[in-house]
């Protein structure tokens, strides 16, 4: 397995003209201007006195300049540690000082909302988007920053040349990333993974979902998590693709355009996006061709025809489309598999760097999240029939949590599998059926298992429907639905719905699981960065 920091640095050498991070309608940077980038941040931290293993904040929204930020630590031996720009303010100081970071690479308009005065350890702040410094209480490395440029040039008087790079490859268990997937600050979680990890995910990726030196793709998934940070990434731009950033989360017509324009190899994203399009394109265009989907030889030609135009509106490259994060809505599952749309379903979390399972989209199992990625157990004495914890180990493993040694204890079992958390099935070929959540599994009065994550598939098939959560209230199911109704519908009709959706449902369900009340939701759910539902909210 070759260390993802000499494919970077084999690929500078080679690509050096070509493109390498780009703001979607907006600056690109060469490979050349990457290894520029490192090269300073390499000389600003030996300047500054900041040494390798030292924690560094990224807090901005997706850009270019992130990526520039991110290889500039990652290269150097420094720790990266992301946060979602998302986060309130006072939980990204928690983080920057649970973390130990001494330096904060930030958007200025977050900045302006903090008190350094909770970041002990913090020595100076700086502007991701045009590298100006917004504070500091080390004068150290406020000079060697505001002299960067000239450090830069005093190194290197004749420029940096392709024979002048070379990355590390003798650190594949050092730490390269402390991830934090939680917006609260209570009892920090934050994920750390090795080089090794990453070096891992990124040859698994090599060989499952590879990419060729000059392609494209489009991200639009919040660096902070690991899912957009090594699948739109790390992983393709070591390869040579030109990653280009959409920055805010897109509309709908935003989103295609981009497509349209960058034409992407593959495409990486949640359900939620391709059950919008679905929504939006595909079932009202099936719908309009409903009475010659029954003649079979018509029905493979329009099937075809979608399938084609769907690709299309997504530049007409894409090989593959790779969801996960959340389950996919069984209908749009199945008029996917319908019109042969090349998608896969995966599986993984922070802790995996971040897969766990996947299966290419020729060899898909509808209704699974693909095969293991390295080791994974069912703890179940038929794993086969009866759902259990989902364990996994590898190399792609998180080492542990960061000053968190009471989670450390509880996320591992005694022989050195890490506990997921996951409840789910594996049949005989190995293919992964997740059911549920462990902490969100509903033990009825008779000692019956109950799974959300089932009925809430039940439910999103109903009318009306456009997301559920199931909880218990004293004892009863109930269902939790944001609806989608149309305008013309009369307010007598209206006040009918959430029987039906009820009595629909409950025609699919077994008896234990049956449920007592729909409750209408006024707003949508909030969710992750994922676009999963924060079930604990709804409790």
């Amino acid at each position: 397995m070759k260390h993802y920091l000499k494919k970077l640095e084999e690929t500078v050498r080679k690509q050096w003209n070509q493109k390498a991070l780009c703001d979607y309608e907006g600056e690109c940077f060469t490979y050349a201007d990457l290894a520029e980038n490192i090269e300073r941040f390499r000389i600003f931290f030996h300047e500054a006195g900041i040494n390798k293993g030292d924690k560094i904040v990224i807090c901005a929204r997706n850009s270019a300049r992130w990526a520039l930020c991110f290889w500039g630590i990652n290269v150097s031996g420094c720790v990266a540690v992301p946060l979602l720009a998302d986060f309130h303010p006072n939980n990204i100081a928690t983080f920057t000082h649970h973390s130990d970071s001494v330096m904060l690479f930030i958007d200025e308009d977050i900045w302006e909302q903090m008190a350094p005065e909770v970041m002990p350890a913090l020595k100076a702040a700086v502007n991701v988007r045009d590298g100006r410094l917004l504070w500091h209480r080390d004068e150290r490395v406020a000079e060697a920053w505001q002299n960067r440029e000239g450090a830069f040039a005093s190194h290197h008087p004749d420029g940096l040349s392709p024979d002048n790079v070379s990355y590390p490859d003798d650190n594949a268990a050092d730490l390269a990333i402390i991830n934090y997937t939680s917006g609260t600050t209570g009892n920090p979680k934050g994920v750390m993974l090795t080089y090794d990890a990453l070096s891992d995910t990124d040859d698994f990726s090599n060989t499952h979902f590879p990419n060729h030196p000059g392609e494209t793709i489009v991200s639009m998934l919040p660096m902070a998590h690991m899912y957009g940070l090594v699948i739109e990434f790390i992983h393709p731009n070591v390869d040579g693709v030109t990653v280009y950033f959409l920055g805010k989360t897109p509309s709908p017509s935003t989103l295609l355009k981009a497509m349209r324009d960058v034409r992407p190899y593959m495409v990486v994203t949640v359900p939620l996006v391709m059950e919008k399009v679905y929504a939006n394109s595909i079932k009202p265009a099936l719908d309009r061709l409903e009475k010659w989907l029954s003649v079979p030889v018509l029905n493979r030609l329009i099937y075809r025809m979608v399938r084609k135009k769907v690709v299309a509106a997504f530049g007409g490259r894409v090989r593959c489309f790779i969801m996960g994060g959340a389950p996919l809505k069984p209908e749009v599952e199945q008029c996917f598999r319908k019109i042969g749309l090349p998608f896969t379903v995966g599986y993984g979390m922070t802790e995996a760097c971040p897969l766990l399972g996947w299966e290419w989209w020729t060899d898909f199992v509808p209704g699974s999240c693909g095969k293991p990625v390295h080791e994974i157990r069912i703890d179940s004495d038929d794993p086969k029939n009866i759902a259990g914890e989902i364990q996994a180990r590898g190399r792609n493993i998180t080492v542990g949590y960061y000053k968190n040694p009471e989670a450390n204890k509880a996320a591992f079992t005694a022989d050195g599998w890490f506990r997921t958390g996951d409840l789910g099935l594996m049949d005989a070929e190995g293919n992964i059926f997740i059911r549920g959540r462990i902490k969100s599994m509903i033990l009825n009065s008779s000692g019956q298992n109950i799974y959300p994550e089932e009925i809430e598939a039940v439910l999103s098939a109903c009318s009306f429907v456009s997301e559920a959560l199931v909880v218990e209230r004293k004892g009863k199911l109930v269902a939790l639905v944001y609806p989608d109704i149309p305008d013309e519908l009369n307010k007598a009709a209206r006040k009918g719905i959430p029987e039906q959706i009820r009595v629909a449902a409950n025609k699919n369900l077994p008896a234990y699981s049956k449920i007592s009340k729909v409750q209408l939701m006024e707003v949508p759910f909030e969710k992750t960065p994922k676009m999963s539902i924060k079930r604990y909210l709804y409790q």
